[in-house]
């Protein structure tokens, strides 16, 4: 139903690489040529009425994107992604809160982008990385963080959807587990906020991290949510323009958030485009999105499960996120028989190595599914599976 509104599906490719990055529709691009071709010039500085234009359709944008996680305006920062956003966190508020002997909790579910950065505070700060046991199927539970939670938990870092198993988080009793113990809360939300509502005030989370690229939005652009206590108290890690309110020559002093997290030019093309993908999105409805990509995944999860030689890592998964592997072929082997059919998908650790040696595997194959998808994308995707395992297999 939507793929006509996504150009590259002219290409006559089957997408389910979602996961990796989102297609963008159309209107995400003529919403970014309409800011170069008519504006094109920078925000929060210029006097002069295009200026003005300019910096209106910036906050418009982290107006709307506020409204898209019930969020206040002044408690979204723009960031260059997921991955700056969550190293925000941890470079400014965790350097400057955890100390020697402290424990950080994280799981084994983590993206490199939310566990490295926690690991390099903890080798600055003396600090200690704590682990939440995976039940069997390599879910977090409520019981197995409270088995690792003490009395020197600082900081709980955790992702609110698995990039590889697409389970979800049960975030809303950790997080008020976790404030009744006066402990913060960041959460790694890059494959949540394509597929779900999200509610920071109800979910109450401290920080959330998310990426436009991921929900039909360009590259170079994400969203740091915090609490604004929290931001307002944090020093900023980058220093430049536009982020400051006084400067002499042995002292400075900054804005207050959002404004003193976003120094330089900032990808303002891309946050206007941002608008348009989350309108895109709310068009559609998020409850929607997530009851298609159900749909398909559980449809495609039954072909598998029908097929000799293949192993499905996550049967029940809530969302749209396959992970597998065809017995005895590497999934690289395995991609390219999926490349040469047009087949989208990811093969590799999914930079979640951790989770990947969880599953005693050096790498898996993993489609993800999304608005775009229909079930012919699954039928072909089960082809190319059977014939993988026919080509480079023992069957």
């Amino acid at each position: 139903m939507y793929k006509k509104d996504f150009p590259v599906l002219n290409k006559g490719i089957t997408y389910l690489d979602s996961g990796a990055s989102s297609l963008k529709p159309s209107i995400v691009m003529e919403a970014m040529n309409d800011y170069y071709n008519n504006y094109g010039v920078n925000v929060h500085r210029g006097v002069y009425e295009i200026s003005h234009i300019a910096t209106e359709m910036y906050e418009a944008a982290r107006e709307r994107v506020a409204g898209f996680i019930n969020a206040d305006t002044e408690e979204v920062v723009f960031t260059r992604g997921a991955s700056s956003s969550l190293n925000i966190v941890a470079s400014s508020y965790g350097l400057a809160n955890v100390n020697e002997g402290d424990e950080i909790i994280l799981s084994e579910l983590e993206h490199h982008s939310h566990l490295l950065p926690w690991q390099n505070v903890a080798k600055v700060k003396k600090a200690k990385l704590v682990y939440i046991p995976l039940t069997k199927e390599g879910r977090i539970t409520v019981d197995n963080f409270k088995s690792v939670l003490s009395d020197k938990t600082k900081v709980v870092a955790l992702t609110y959807v698995s990039n590889v198993m697409g389970y979800v988080s049960p975030l809303d009793e950790i997080i008020n587990i976790a404030h009744q113990n006066e402990i913060v809360v960041s959460v790694d939300a890059a494959q949540a906020a394509p597929h779900k509502k999200i509610d920071v005030k109800k979910l109450d989370c401290d920080f959330l991290s998310f990426s436009a690229h991921k929900m039909c939005g360009p590259t170079g652009v994400g969203v740091l949510y915090g609490k604004k206590e929290l931001l307002n108290s944090m020093d900023p890690i980058e220093f430049g323009g536009d982020m400051n309110d006084d400067v002499g020559l042995y002292d400075a002093t900054f804005k207050d958030a959002p404004y003193k997290f976003e120094t330089g030019t900032m990808p303002i093309a891309e946050v206007i485009g941002f608008k348009t993908a989350v309108e895109y999105l709310e068009s559609i409805g998020m409850d929607e999105i997530q009851r298609h990509e159900k749909t398909l995944r559980d449809y495609a999860v039954e072909k598998m499960l029908k097929i000799d030689g293949v192993k499905v890592y996550n049967k029940d998964s809530e969302t749209g996120i396959l992970a597998f592997n065809i017995e005895n072929v590497h999934p690289h082997d395995a991609a390219s028989v999926f490349d040469k059919n047009g087949v989208c998908l990811r093969a590799g650790h999914h930079c979640a190595q951790p989770l990947v040696n969880w599953l005693g595997e050096v790498a898996t194959l993993r489609a993800s599914f999304y608005i775009y998808n229909t079930k012919e994308d699954v039928d072909k995707f089960i082809e190319s599976v059977i014939e993988a395992r026919d080509f480079f297999g023992q069957f």
